[in-house]
């Protein structure tokens, strides 16, 4: 059986988490309270929705709907102002190594994210010709740890759920991974991502006969 591969694209392709911070924490300081780094680890892997309801738990702030939507999309606004100017230095080290190997089997390589702007940034980074085809948020209705982005990729990718692979960052998209009966591959620290089958720091430690390991399996 051919397998296929699926990516996350913040933490894992490139670093936006970043940029997803700057617009958070503006929107935070205009409801009148401070969003730290160490709680913007908590947005990992989530929905704009939800991360929106844990900001306004964090600064113990209620809203109408009208609010609420207004206020996702003002950071929407302002977090694609960010990255209006992303380029290729933003992607994370050795991930074209390891897109140009699998590319280079034959391998479909599917993104599978949270996020609402995969394809401009893949774009913008020069990375869309990779991949045969992109679940984003535009896509699912179910957030991670709900495996429904990783089974949807692996059927527009026509391959079997437990032929895929999937590399992660966020806790919730290794429980994705789980659940969804794919290989799992944690990108960061071991100890937050343990639930992974296995982990790497980045992909600098990621070689290419790993990467045929996982192909022959």
């Amino acid at each position: 059986m051919k397998k296929g591969f699926i990516f996350d694209l913040d933490g894992v392709i490139v670093d936006t988490a970043k940029y997803h911070y700057l617009a958070w924490k503006k929107l935070a300081n205009e409801l009148g309270f401070e969003f730290s780094k160490e709680q913007n680890e908590l947005f990992k892997g989530v929905s704009r929705k939800r991360c929106l309801e844990i900001l306004l738990e964090i600064g113990n702030r209620e809203a109408t709907q009208e609010e609420f939507d207004t206020w996702m999309i003002e950071k929407n606004v302002d977090y694609l102002k960010y990255i209006e100017n992303m380029d290729a230095s933003e992607i994370l080290p050795d991930v074209p190594k390891v897109l140009e190997f699998l590319k280079g089997q034959n391998i479909p390589i599917a993104l599978g994210s949270a996020s609402k702007n995969a394809q401009p940034i893949l774009e913008k980074v020069g990375l869309l010709h990779y991949f045969d085809t992109i679940v984003d948020g535009n896509n699912v209705t179910k957030a991670k740890p709900d495996p429904e982005v990783f089974l949807l990729a692996a059927k527009q990718l026509g391959v079997n759920a437990n032929d895929c692979v999937v590399f992660e960052d966020a806790v919730a998209g290794v429980e994705a991974a789980n659940a969804a009966k794919m290989i799992s591959i944690g990108i960061g620290d071991q100890k937050i991502l343990s639930e992974a089958q296995f982990n790497f720091l980045d992909f600098t430690e990621i070689s290419t006969d790993f990467i045929q390991e996982l192909i022959d399996k």
